[in-house]
């Protein structure tokens, strides 16, 4: 997309936009944002992702909300932090004490 040096350029959020404007965004990329999306890097060292959004007197950066995967998901941890298994301890000792390297 050439955008015009004359048109307005704004930052704003996609639920700032009118409904009328999240229709044409959506209408825009009806395959998702992903092949689109860029991230901002912000001098604090936070980040956010936008598409690009023009209409005849504005070019947008719409900020898009990305829920970013940090490989770690509190309930799945929570999950198996509790995983004991009653005798598990005491399995594990009386295996060490009678198993040695020649038995293998």
């Amino acid at each position: 997309m050439a955008t015009d040096n004359k048109k307005k350029r704004l930052v704003t959020s996609f639920h700032n936009l009118t409904p009328e404007q999240q229709a044409a965004v959506k209408a825009l990329y009806p395959l998702g944002f992903t092949e689109v999306m860029m991230r901002i890097d912000k001098p604090d060292g936070s980040f956010f992702y936008v598409v690009p959004y023009e209409t005849d007197d504005t070019y947008y950066l719409v900020k898009i909300d990305v829920k970013v995967d940090d490989g770690a998901d509190d309930a799945d941890e929570a999950y198996y932090d509790d995983d004991d298994i009653k005798g598990a301890d005491e399995l594990a000792d009386n295996v060490s004490d009678e198993s040695s390297d020649d038995d293998f």
